[in-house]
């Protein structure tokens, strides 16, 4: 049933609370859903146009709330909340999905030689790259050399990750090599997303009051916010990646199994994958508020004098942690 449209909507926001762990996990069920990969680019313009007009004071005739809200989360899905641009198609969250269960079903199972390692690897750091930078905090953009400084680093240091505990492993027990690609992509995410995320770290990112009025940028808010996106990717790849090996390794001692091993494991991870995808994204996600907060105390010194000067009352900052 939908209800009357309302003047009042506050679309700045998400629909549900973002105080909660519930109310961002309903938010991220619906950003995060692999549907949205779907959407043309009428529908996407469509969405974008409802929400500017809506923000403008101009309603669509017949326009409802339900179709306010689903227009929201269409826009939220494609477009970057602080540059306000099209987010690249396989870096927006919606795609993390497919593309993570493609990508690291081939990781846990080609992952016995060098070439495999490294192709894989390779392939798996340079999408992360892509997720990273579309889904950086802040509008200042990264120039192409330090854009590509940042990709190579975080590449070579990822696939050497994955290499050096290949190396370590080939003595040890089946099943602690086929847990060396969730090792190495958990250790990759500590490279790679700081990385990508660079500059951030070095000249901050925009923070603002309770009503948005920006108050400057901080390096101290970076570094918060990309050590929750670091927690949240690790657990994110969690439950994929560190469940299947236990059942593959129990079903690789089956005669029946060895023909075709390769393709049924490739399957069955796939699927594990898939399901646990759907879960993990949203929910890791949700760990931490979009829209993170710190006190003024916390921040570099020189800007809480001037934050202190400008804005005296204003005792608590936000800032979008990215994802």
């Amino acid at each position: 049933m939908t209800t009357e449209i309302s003047t009042s909507i506050n679309i700045k926001e998400p629909r549900w609370d973002q105080g909660t762990f519930m109310g961002r996990a309903k938010h991220f069920f619906t950003v995060t859903d692999p549907r949205n990969v779907l959407l043309t680019n009428e529908q996407l313009e469509n969405a974008h146009k409802v929400i500017s007009d809506y923000r403008q004071g101009v309603m669509s005739p017949g326009l409802t709330e339900d179709e306010l809200w689903r227009a929201k989360y269409i826009f939220d899905s494609a477009f970057h909340p602080d540059t306000g641009e099209k987010m690249i198609l396989i870096g927006r969250m919606s795609a993390q999905v497919p593309m993570n269960m493609t990508i690291t079903g081939c990781m846990m199972t080609f992952y016995k030689t060098t070439p495999a390692v490294v192709l894989w690897q390779w392939i798996n750091q340079s999408f992360n790259a892509i997720v990273n930078y579309t889904n950086r905090s802040g509008d200042a953009p990264l120039s192409v050399n330090q854009l590509g400084t940042a990709y190579v680093s975080a590449t070579t240091g990822a696939v050497a990750t994955a290499l050096g505990l290949n190396a370590l492993t080939k003595h040890i027990s089946p099943l602690v090599g086929r847990l060396v690609p969730f090792a190495a992509v958990a250790a990759a995410n500590c490279i790679n997303i700081p990385l990508m995320r660079q500059r951030e770290l070095k000249h901050g990112i925009p923070i603002t009051d309770e009503n948005d009025n920006r108050l400057g940028e901080s390096t101290t808010a970076a570094k918060q916010a990309i050590s929750q996106v670091v927690v949240s990717r690790i657990l994110m790849a969690s439950p994929g990646m560190a469940i299947p090996p236990f059942l593959m390794n129990t079903l690789e001692k089956k005669a029946f199994l060895k023909v075709l091993f390769t393709f049924i494991t490739l399957f069955i991870q796939m699927c594990c994958l898939s399901f646990s995808l759907v879960f993990a994204t949203p929910l890791c996600c949700a760990l931490f508020p979009q829209k993170s907060s710190m006190s003024v105390s916390r921040l570099e010194p020189e800007l809480q004098e001037k934050i202190r000067a400008s804005h005296p009352g204003v005792e608590r900052i936000y800032f979008n942690k990215g994802l």
